[in-house]
């Protein structure tokens, strides 16, 4: 990794139309994360548990067939094994959660371990003193592609308290980058969500190791308020995506993302993180090519 950081063209106001006094740089992770986890020794919850095996560097992303290849219009979930299965658990009962008497805790463990798997935005933003910031956000995803817009929403610090980046996104006058983040760094990625304290800086802007990154511009920010309390708990950040950087080596013939060389990496609940497995296609059904099979199929349901 470069020891220095490596201006893109001649920063943003260069290179993208943003405003010049903004520098989009491209730093390392390397430079940003100093602490090794690595070195700490282990806690006794640590020591307690079974060691896992190791990460499987040969277990990459592949195309396979859909779960159900000969599947056909009005065809019952249990006509598969897998889909027998899958009802059987049905029988142990649901469980109804009511949000508003919850313990906001267990409801927060609950909704993150069921919304999955999520992808992952590693957002740098820059104050307006100049003093750069560097987080990770699971509850971020694509909204629009024209105009192409990402969202990712902030816990606040304390009820009606921003956190550094939700501060930074709303009163910078440049832009900030969406990162997406890969398996070979996800330790540096995940260790710049410390609590530090204000006094402790991080650089980055546009992260070296992140294959794919979008510079964006503020597009709207909507506090997500309490109904019952009234107090703001999160805010909502919709960004404008005015570049996207791609890496070449990830991308395919076709111009899209190679999932396989791309390696994402997705969050799931408590602690955990995923790799993307096994794809599968399934083709977009329309009704000029599958209508008079769903007419039939639906004949055919009606008689059984």
């Amino acid at each position: 990794m470069a020891g220095v950081a490596t201006l893109i063209g001649r920063g943003l106001g260069g290179h993208s139309g943003l405003p010049s006094n903004i520098r989009l740089v491209v730093r390392s992770l390397s430079q940003c994360v100093s602490a090794n986890p690595a070195h700490l020794p282990p806690t006794p919850q640590e020591r307690k548990k079974k060691p896992l095996p190791l990460f499987d560097r040969d277990s990459g992303s592949k195309y396979t067939n859909p779960p159900n290849p000969t599947w056909s219009w009005c065809q019952k979930i249990d006509s598969t094994p897998d889909g027998r299965e899958w009802m059987e658990g049905e029988k142990q009962g649901w469980k109804t959660v009511a949000t508003a008497e919850e313990d906001p805790n267990k409801l927060y463990a609950l909704m993150i371990s069921g919304v999955v798997p999520r992808p992952i935005a590693l957002v740098s933003t820059i104050s307006e003193e100049g003093v750069e910031n560097l987080a990770p956000f699971s509850w971020f995803g694509m909204m629009s592609s024209w105009p192409p817009i990402v969202a990712f929403s902030c816990l606040n610090a304390a009820p009606d308290r921003l956190k550094d980046t939700t501060n930074n996104v709303k009163n910078s006058t440049g832009g900030f980058v969406v990162n997406i983040i890969s398996e070979p760094f996800i330790e540096l990625a995940n260790a710049t969500s410390i609590d530090a304290p204000p006094d402790v800086h991080v650089k980055a802007s546009r992260i070296k190791e992140s294959a794919f990154s979008m510079e964006c511009q503020l597009y709207q920010t909507t506090p997500i308020v309490d109904p019952t309390s009234g107090k703001c708990t999160t805010t909502l950040v919709l960004a404008h995506v005015k570049y996207v950087h791609v890496r070449k080596d990830i991308l395919t013939e076709r111009g899209t993302v190679d999932i396989a060389k791309f390696k994402p990496v997705s969050r799931l609940g408590d602690n955990s993180y995923a790799r993307v497995g096994d794809a599968f296609k399934l083709p977009r059904p329309s009704w000029a090519a599958d209508g008079a099979k769903v007419r039939e199929a639906v004949q055919r349901a009606s008689a059984d």
